[in-house]
């Protein structure tokens, strides 16, 4: 007998809030794959808060917080369970970045679990030893075996759950191998990207028989499990990450997969094999690091050092914005002046920005007022520049302005805009804003056979063209230059904003837009995330939704501005990020925000709804 639509309601609000019963199976029968929580873009109370893109992601997150786990438990919960619903953007098979603030000692924190290039990586190893030409990008250089970096997700759980976390590994994987098993409802966010990946995944045996079964993307409404991750995952939990995946037979597996890609007979791809060997996986490392940071109108900026882009990348576009007086200025104004920091930043990103361990990143002078006063010297009020800027020299800088002029230069930009985000508060305060990825949406393309995930592509985030003087360039053991942008705001040593987004280098602007908008345009934070957004990467043209070429496209023409049309060419998506955040008051309110619409809709919830939520 089915349920009335109210008893409906209440089932699904009871696995939201983590008070329904989850009963198994009758025996014999495949488990139910659970209904999907409502998208609840936005939610405001107390005792702890979590966002996501994702609707299950959120509700795990939600559970483990109502269940005494804290802002790092949850965080490590939803990251795995965004590899089960998000297989596209995140999973074991890649890597991220980590922010996380401590109520206790007031401390910010980070863990950098960027993928590494292999030991054996050669300058040329984006270059086809037939032609002697760089292979095409995509789809074979995306899919391939050389594209696929050593990944470190799975060892950036671990580390976040032995620093601050409460729960062990195993527990706090359980949600996910649950949701693996029993698998989730497709929607049209999911199908629509397996549509848009069809020709590679057709290419590789072991990713065609499990996103395309019987040659078929999966129905929307249609149920997805994948019980080869379930396994995966649950082995992950008992046995940890250096035994279950950075040696022993998946290592091996990885490595096959790698060097000999599973594809089918007679495909067109090439799929070029890769370098990487057991020793590259079980050599592998995160990083401890301290955060960057940027003071902007009395906040403190927190956010990733090296090999990110992206705490750089923000706080200095912010500090260059803080030479004028935005909250003033009108709609156009105002976004003119963000366009112009941000292509500003996008230079000196392009001409300093790698991995620290193989290059001399200069991120304090990158950060530093000062230097910032000088490169708002090029910033014209009245008019945009031709792009692209030249970079700024931070070996010698006063602050005062000159009239030295040089070119400018793109840098080589391949990130996808893909990967996915997630943000936590707990009921002690502690915050944790998490970024991670597997790069392009579907990664390499190759699925570890047996084992239900996706590899990466992260290398092809350095440049494409080795160049010695590139911070960019490939090397053996290196992190790719990334754009992730986790960020977490104090005001006066206390969280008020934690926020990032996935987008390639999009992220940076995503984050930087959302800061502006809440901070200087005095947007609430839910109008903050749903205003329509554009992207200046000191490129000749301005990178925009439709809706905010509609809104501002005339003004900001009048500038000089030329405003192109979202989108990355590859798939029918327009959206510039997909960000989440959560806003903490002074009382301990928090207001929780995921997107309204982009990417379908996000999910916010709050462990004690307001009143007015109730």
């Amino acid at each position: 007998m089915s349920r009335t639509p109210a008893a409906r309601v209440a089932a699904i609000a009871a696995l939201v809030l983590g008070t329904a019963t989850l009963s198994g199976p009758p025996a014999g029968a495949a488990p139910a794959a659970p209904e999907p929580p409502p998208k609840t873009p936005t939610s405001v109370g107390t005792g702890g808060a979590v966002s996501s893109v994702d609707p299950y992601v959120s509700r795990i997150g939600l559970r483990v917080l109502r269940r005494g786990g804290n802002a790092a438990d949850a965080a490590v919960a939803m990251a795995s369970a965004a590899g089960v619903t998000e297989p596209y953007s995140a999973g074991i098979g890649g890597g991220g970045f980590f922010v996380h603030y401590d109520a206790r000692t007031g401390d910010v924190r980070t863990i950098d679990g960027r993928e590494t290039a292999p030991d054996r990586i050669r300058p040329d190893a984006f270059i086809d030893p037939d032609t002697g030409e760089p292979y095409e990008f995509f789809p074979d250089l995306v899919t391939s075996g050389v594209s696929v970096g050593v990944p470190g997700t799975a060892e950036t759980w671990r580390r976040a759950l032995q620093r601050w976390g409460t729960w062990s590994l195993d527990r706090t994987l359980q949600p996910s191998v649950r949701l693996a098993r029993r698998g989730f409802v497709v929607d049209p966010t999911f199908r629509q990207q397996t549509l848009d990946n069809e020709e590679r995944f057709s290419a590789i045996r072991s990713t065609r028989a499990l996103f395309l079964p019987r040659g078929r993307a999966p129905r929307v409404g249609s149920t997805f499990r994948n019980p080869d991750l379930a396994d995966t995952l649950a082995r992950i939990g008992r046995l940890g990450p250096r035994r279950a995946l950075h040696t022993g037979p998946l290592a091996r597996e990885i490595v096959r997969t790698v060097q000999d890609p599973p594809t089918v007979r007679g495909t067109d791809l090439p799929v070029p094999p890769g370098s990487m060997t057991r020793h590259d996986l079980a050599g592998y490392q995160v990083r401890d690091q301290p955060s960057t940071v940027s003071d902007y109108r009395g906040l403190e900026v927190h956010g990733m050092r090296p090999s990110s882009s992206g705490g750089t990348g923000v706080g200095e576009a912010l500090n260059i914005l803080e030479q004028y007086d935005v909250a003033a200025m009108d709609d156009a104004e105002a976004l003119h002046h963000y366009l112009e920091a941000s292509a500003l930043s996008f230079a000196d990103r392009a001409a300093y920005l790698g991995d620290s361990a193989y290059v001399d990143v200069p991120v304090a002078e990158l950060l530093d007022d000062t230097f910032a006063a000088e490169r708002a010297c090029r910033l014209d009020p009245d008019q945009a520049a031709t792009k692209p800027v030249p970079a700024g020299d931070v070996t010698e800088y006063d602050g005062e302005c000159d009239a030295t002029g040089r070119s400018g230069a793109v840098a080589e930009d391949h990130e996808n805009l893909e990967t996915t985000n997630l943000t936590v508060v707990d009921r002690w305060g502690d915050v944790v804003e998490y970024t991670l990825t597997i790069e392009q949406t579907g990664g390499s393309g190759l699925v570890v056979p047996g084992r239900g995930f996706l590899l990466n592509n992260e290398l092809t985030d350095f440049s494409l063209k080795y160049d010695r003087d590139d911070p960019n360039r490939i090397q053996p053991g290196k992190r790719p230059r990334s754009s992730m942008s986790p960020t977490i705001i104090l005001d006066d040593g206390r969280p008020v904003l934690a926020l990032g987004s996935p987008g390639g280098s999009t992220i940076i602007t995503t984050v930087l837009q959302l800061v502006l908008n809440h901070v200087d345009r005095g947007m609430p934070l839910p109008e903050a995330m749903a205003a329509p957004r554009a992207s200046q990467r000191n490129t000749p043209s301005v990178t925009a939704e439709p809706a905010f070429i509609e809104q501002y496209g005339a003004a900001l023409e009048a500038y000089g501005h030329e405003l192109t049309p979202s989108g990355d060419g590859l798939t029918s998506a327009s959206d510039i990020g997909a960000a989440t955040a959560i806003g903490i008051g002074p009382d301990g309110r928090l207001t929780a925000v995921a997107e309204p619409r982009r990417r379908g809709g996000g999910a916010a919830y709050v462990v004690r709804p307001a009143p007015a939520e109730r």
